[in-house]
């Protein structure tokens, strides 16, 4: 393991009953070759078994410290970097290269589509989803023109009723996925709740 530097000792919360603690955190970051990292990296990383919202609780809690740093990309990606005193760019150059080649679908695995764990992932699937419905919809529309000028044609109905279907699927993905992610962020923030009046108890 890396020496925490006294600066972030100096800032972070030193008990330990925590299923993840901000020390894990800051561990994993000054441990890894990398200089970003996400959410979903940070868990996997240091313990695999927390949720993301966990993670993501800890990392505001550090961010509020200025002990961590986050910035929000292109496609909803939010990177997160210790925030270090003699650093005035958060990304090296090997970091925004890095940056550049990593898109939401590539981190979307089957098991995080189905628990819609991974916000920034669908997001861009029901995006493609929407862009995909209006190509539909307008051939659709040009097969039921030409048809009216050029009969017989086909039924072009088909095309319109998959644009229907597919629009409905991703409405309701990215309102489930919302919903997960509001139910989820709650749930998180009761857990950390609960601790702190644990903490507060104990401490009494």
């Amino acid at each position: 393991m890396s020496t925490i530097p006294p600066w972030i000792e100096r800032r972070i919360d030193r008990s330990l009953d925590k299923t993840l603690t901000q020390r894990h955190v800051v561990e994993v970051m000054l441990d890894a070759e990398r200089p970003y990292f996400s959410a979903e990296q940070i868990r996997a990383r240091a313990r695999p078994d927390v949720s993301k919202e966990t993670v993501r609780l800890r990392l505001n809690e550090l961010r509020e410290l200025d002990v961590v740093v986050a910035d929000t990309y292109p496609e909803s990606i939010t990177l997160y970097y210790v925030n270090h005193p003699e650093s005035h760019w958060p990304l090296s150059p090997e970091g925004k290269a890095a940056l550049a080649g990593e898109r939401p679908l590539d981190t979307l695995s089957a098991g995080e589509f189905v628990r819609l764990r991974n916000p920034a992932g669908i997001r861009t699937l029901v995006l493609a989803g929407f862009q995909l419905t209006l190509v539909l919809f307008a051939i659709g529309i040009a097969a039921s023109l030409l048809a009216s000028a050029l009969p017989p044609v086909p039924d072009t109905t088909a095309f319109v009723d998959a644009a229907a279907t597919l629009f409905a699927v991703c409405l309701a993905l990215m309102t489930a996925e919302r919903l997960a992610r509001a139910i989820r962020t709650r749930r998180a923030t009761r857990g950390g709740v609960r601790t702190e009046i644990r903490q507060g108890n104990l401490t009494d």
